[in-house]
């Protein structure tokens, strides 16, 4: 019986992963530019090399780590208290003169308006009945299919976006 209690206390002692202290410790390299780089591998020749400590604490294990100060301001430009500053905002080649949701709108309405793409404009009324191209503009002409019918017609300017109808 004590035979058995000892090979399962092996066997857990096995287990048990044992604690790596370079596995809490992480490069960080800077280059000439100051680009950072962090790294368990360390750093090339030319870059400059810091030591930093990456444990990751589990809660109610010791001293408390402070987050960032809210009174603290860094150096640098600042911005007007009204003023909006979009961050990191996706161009969609035309100038981004509508909104995904008025794109969306006019689509679904089958409307064409100034900004929207080639792209849009194909969601919209389909594939053209004729392309032309002059003076690197191109135009889809589109023919309605009744008796009669009336034609429409799209101009796009250089970087493919609705210029006029």
């Amino acid at each position: 019986m004590q035979g058995r209690h000892f090979a399962a206390l092996f066997a857990a002692a096995l287990l048990y992963p044992i604690q790596d202290s370079s596995a809490a410790s992480v490069f960080r390299c800077v280059d000439a530019d100051g680009h950072i780089t962090f790294t368990r591998h360390g750093c090339n020749s030319e870059q400059e090399q810091h030591l930093q400590d990456a444990r990751n604490h589990t809660p109610s294990s010791g001293k408390a780590i402070p987050l960032a100060d809210p009174n603290r301001r860094t150096s640098g430009t600042t911005t007007n208290p009204g003023e909006l500053v979009i961050v990191g905002q996706q161009e969609d080649g035309c100038g981004n003169l509508l909104t995904s949701s008025e794109k969306r709108q006019a689509i679904i309405r089958k409307e064409i308006r100034r900004g929207m793409s080639r792209a849009d404009v194909e969601s919209s009324l389909g594939k053209p009945d004729r392309v032309t191209a002059s003076n690197g503009q191109q135009r889809y002409h589109y023919r309605e299919k009744r008796k009669g019918g009336s034609s429409r017609q799209v101009s796009f300017d250089e970087a493919g976006c609705v210029k006029g109808k």
